[in-house]
């Protein structure tokens, strides 16, 4: 007899022997069956306690990790190289805690540049490497340039920094996510500023890609929607190393404030609007974190960050702008002191949203139950579930069958269906005399 013949065997000589227990009247079984009510009380005690007990406590430690091999897409080189490390160094600590508290996540990097031909070498080698997401790019261009080619390939993209709007409607088949904010949120917010701080007539100068443009448009509808004018709207080229016919436009149209969107290119623009008597000493300048990322007041050749003086700290002074909050306060409340340890003296700009990349991806690959159902799950991760700001809460949780909702290092994601926060949180910043951006306050637009 196998073993199946005797488990229903077994089963059937129990229901007899139960049957012939309990099969007398009502008064035969309360006044006869002292030996039944024990067995039975002890029989519901002991399956009820046991089976709580080990879902509880010990379904967690049984959970088989899903391995996930996540490649990074970032600026080891180019115009953004100065933030690599606030990148990659919160990524590395998300693997080392994740692999920690029960997961099985591999880190394979990669470079990005701020050049569309080197992202899409490496992309090539990160897709034959058959990872499962991929983390990056960080400039909105970039993604762009190569976005097809990943959500081509039915494979996870992530970006914690790309800000442009155009990702909001772009079809990615579901496979495009992001972690930074909308600039659909910052732009506005800026031109709100602008007008508030009492200036009327703006000129806007930015870089003509899909960020810059992006963001010079809807900042000049806030203004304009504000009652302010738009008296100069000036591209450059992103390639460009001379600013001087861009900057006399500025100067011809006489504005009472200037706003830059550029990247690391912001320092020469900056040199040129100082020498023409249009810099941050002579009117209001305000950047965006493109601009505050990439550009010190001083060269920092360790942080391949170019300067806009080589001997003046305080040339920005006044300056203000915004970005995206690098320590929200709506944001997991540990996160700055443990990446703070972790990686001493690093950067933040966009530490927290990267994270909170790698963190997402991991978690949608548990509920899923496979790399393969990523996409699928990144979204519900983030939103409408029992609330949770920590890998290994949300692990616990996942484990005893909750549905989840993370809320991160970078704040509340709450995705949308586009696959990007519904929500965005921004330091308000301005430059010192010693060249160093303080925050003067925090913004949270979309709500």
């Amino acid at each position: 007899m196998n073993r199946m013949m005797r488990l229903v065997a077994l089963l059937a000589v129990l229901a007899l022997v139960a049957a012939a227990c309990g099969g007398g009247t009502d008064d035969t079984t309360t006044t006869e069956g002292e030996a039944g009510d024990t067995t039975t009380t002890e029989a519901m005690d002991t399956t009820t306690t046991e089976a709580m007990d080990t879902t509880t406590t010990e379904a967690p430690m049984e959970m088989v990790p899903v391995p996930v091999k996540i490649g990074t897409l970032l600026p080891q080189t180019g115009t953004l190289a100065g933030i690599i490390d606030a990148l990659e160094k919160p990524l590395e600590m998300a693997v080392e805690e994740i692999n920690g508290a029960g997961g099985a996540i591999e880190l394979v990097k990669s470079d990005s540049g701020t050049s569309p031909d080197v992202a899409t070498v490496n992309v090539d080698q990160l897709l034959n490497d058959e990872v499962d997401a991929i983390i990056g790019a960080a400039a909105s261009g970039v993604s762009l340039s190569v976005i097809d080619k990943i959500t081509g390939s039915q494979v996870v993209q992530c970006s914690p920094s790309n800000t442009a709007a155009t990702f909001t409607t772009y079809d990615d088949g579901g496979y495009y996510f992001r972690t930074a904010p909308s600039d659909v949120l910052q732009a506005p917010l800026l031109g709100d500023i602008v007008i508030a701080d009492g200036y009327v007539d703006v000129a806007v100068v930015y870089r003509n890609d899909e960020y810059g443009a992006g963001f010079a448009e809807l900042l000049e509808g806030a203004v304009t929607d504000a009652g302010g004018n738009i008296v100069a709207s000036v591209a450059y080229d992103p390639e460009a190393t001379s600013f001087d016919a861009e900057v006399a436009q500025v100067v011809d149209a006489g504005p009472e404030a200037v706003v830059v969107v550029t990247f690391g290119e912001g320092a020469a623009l900056l040199q040129a609007m100082i020498e023409a008597g249009a810099g941050p000493a002579d009117i209001q300048i305000y950047g965006t974190d493109g601009f505050k990322d990439s550009v010190e007041a001083l060269d920092d050749p360790d942080n391949n960050t170019p300067g806009v003086s080589p001997d003046d700290a305080g040339v920005l002074a006044g300056m203000k702008g915004t970005a995206p909050s690098a320590n929200p306060a709506n944001g997991e409340a540990t996160f700055p002191d443990r990446f703070a340890a972790f990686a001493p003296e690093t950067p933040t700009i966009f530490s927290a949203q990267a994270y909170d990349c790698l963190v997402t991806i991991a978690l949608a690959a548990e509920v899923a139950g496979s790399a393969d159902g990523i996409a699928g799950a990144m979204n519900d991760v983030t939103s409408g579930g029992e609330k949770c700001t920590t890998y290994a809460d949300c692990h616990a949780l996942i484990a005893e069958g909750a549905d989840i909702d993370y809320d991160g290092a970078s704040g509340p994601l709450e995705f949308t269906d586009a696959g990007e926060p519904g929500v965005g949180t921004y330091d308000v910043w301005e430059y010192d005399a010693e060249g160093a951006a303080q925050t003067l306050e925090q913004a949270v637009a979309g709500e």
